[in-house]
């Protein structure tokens, strides 16, 4: 097998990708991938090599990444935006053999340290003329063609930064094997992705939501996939109209910023005919005016880079608002108490999952990987609930969880309350130190535009809804909240969070 093998057998003339409003057909993907591995074998890079990806959302990241797993290389993506001490420090953890740098990220490759620039033997730069020590992307394809080459299901293909259920950042190591059959564990889902579709890409492709969904699930059914470098709303809405868009798969910030574009017509998303949301919880609130103002359903689901990346989906089911859907055909969950044991249907719990996606470790850290993979099942750290039907909701993170005087606050409860009030656009909550009930809880706030209110006028709101140890003990109003890529609100920065007028 290999990952690789996802292009193959679609019409050659069929358009692949759309990236930067040009056109590049499978017959044409298929022939820069293969010259590309031919380029990178010439130049030595072999299988169980590293290769770090540092490219935005366009060919030159699609091309190199079939291209490095189907020598049996590794795949490494990295935020081509990131400041240089980062990726050096990532690139210390890796130590890549071969590193491909895509037009967005050359500032970022500069501002690295010599010393770890110095250590990758071999730099392509993607748009550069050939010097001395780089390669551009066109010595890549003037090399002889390769085809993917067989390996194990248990090769390691890719491997993802993440903080998920570890902690620390920490490089998952994700398999052929584990890819690929999250890939037909996705596409088990009734009323899928398929060759005619037109899929939206703006998930970053450096994150695995928008590695194996937007990339594998559309490459997989030979469908077509509109890369897109960053979101903007009414740009977004421009392509989705002029291209007849009809699978959207996004994060809950993409879908609160359309929620707000009160001056859209009702059929500006008519030709979407799958609307899904991952990476962290959406709003109900957000979902009900996406389907008062449009008739847009939009399917939640759940999954993290450990699992490459999907557990649950809504595509297919009945939608039920706050739930991530049901499991995926394949895929086995299981929500348990601090002692392993099944918790009864309706009660709060971890969420364990089992099946060919979970992960094989962390990249030389097995005491990590000891802590999160238990007897073939993956402790995610997430909290859910799974009712009669076997719907999925989630609470909160395990390691999120406040405890004010004993009891236990979920911070995504007291977020679900704030954000029902309607001067709220955003919240993100947190537990504070507190000298009498050992933490409290802070709530960071983003208004409406144009809305008015004070922070007791919210805490009272809370009162309604919550219990008391619940409730806010301060809130500060804020003009965003910190998100990483794929827009999962990053709780540990909140208390950097520059303060707005309250």
């Amino acid at each position: 097998m290999n990952l690789a093998r996802i292009l193959d057998g679609h019409d050659a003339g069929s358009i692949a990708l759309i990236s930067r409003n040009r056109e590049t057909s499978y017959g044409d993907l298929r022939s820069q991938v293969e010259r590309v591995r031919g380029g990178l074998a010439s130049r030595g890079i072999a299988k169980g090599d590293r290769v770090v990806i540092l490219c935005g959302n366009n060919r030159y990241f699609v091309v190199s990444y079939l291209a490095v797993v189907g020598i049996g290389a590794v795949a490494i993506p990295l935020n081509p935006t990131s400041p240089g001490p980062e990726l050096a420090r990532e690139f210390a953890v890796v130590r890549p053999t071969a590193v491909i740098v895509g037009p967005a990220a050359v500032d970022a490759w500069a501002s690295m340290d010599a010393a770890a620039r110095d250590s990758v033997a071999t730099v392509v730069i993607a748009e550069a003329a050939s010097g001395e020590g780089v390669l551009s992307f066109d010595d890549l394809l003037a090399a002889e063609p390769m085809a993917a080459v067989d390996v194990e299901p248990d090769t390691v293909a890719v491997m993802m930064f993440t903080s998920g259920t570890a902690g620390e950042p920490r490089a998952a190591m994700l398999s052929h094997g584990n890819l690929l059959a999250n890939l037909t564990q996705s596409l088990s889902a009734r009323d899928h992705c398929r060759a005619d579709d037109i899929v939206y890409g703006v998930l970053p492709l450096f994150h695995i939501y928008g590695l194996n969904v937007v990339v594998g699930v559309t490459l997989s059914v030979g469908a077509t996939a509109l890369l897109v470098q960053r979101f903007d709303p009414a740009t977004a809405v421009q392509s989705i109209v002029q291209r007849g868009i009809t699978m959207v798969p996004g994060a809950p910030p993409m879908w609160t910023a359309f929620s707000h574009f009160d001056e859209l017509a009702e059929d500006t998303f008519q030709t979407v005919r799958i609307a899904a949301s991952g990476a962290s919880r959406l709003s109900p609130k957000v979902s009900e005016r996406m389907l008062s103002m449009f008739g847009l359903v939009i399917s939640e689901g759940y999954g993290l880079t450990e699992a490459a990346p999907v557990v649950t989906s809504s595509v297919g089911f009945e939608s039920r608002v706050g739930s991530v859907g049901r499991a995926l055909v394949g895929v086995e969950i299981r929500v348990v108490d601090e002692s392993g044991a099944d918790v009864p249907v309706g009660d709060s719990g971890e969420i364990w999952v089992r099946g060919d996606n979970v992960f094989l470790g962390y990249f030389e850290d097995q005491e990590a990987t000891d802590r999160v993979l238990v007897d073939g099942w993956l402790r995610t750290g997430d909290i859910g609930v799974v009712d009669d039907d076997g719907y999925l909701y989630l609470v909160d993170r395990a390691k999120d969880l406040i405890i004010v005087s004993g009891f236990n606050v979920f911070p995504g409860e007291v977020e679900e309350v704030l954000l029902q009030h309607p001067a709220v656009a955003e919240v993100g909550v947190l537990g504070v130190p507190h000298p009498h009930d050992g933490e409290a809880v802070k709530a960071y706030v983003v208004l409406n535009e144009g809305a008015d209110v004070d922070e007791e006028s919210l805490i009272r709101y809370t009162a309604d809804y919550l219990a008391r140890y619940k409730c806010p003990t301060k809130v500060i109003f804020t003009d965003s909240l910190p998100r990483n890529a794929s827009g999962k609100l990053i709780r540990r920065e909140l208390e950097g969070t520059v303060i707005g007028a309250t």
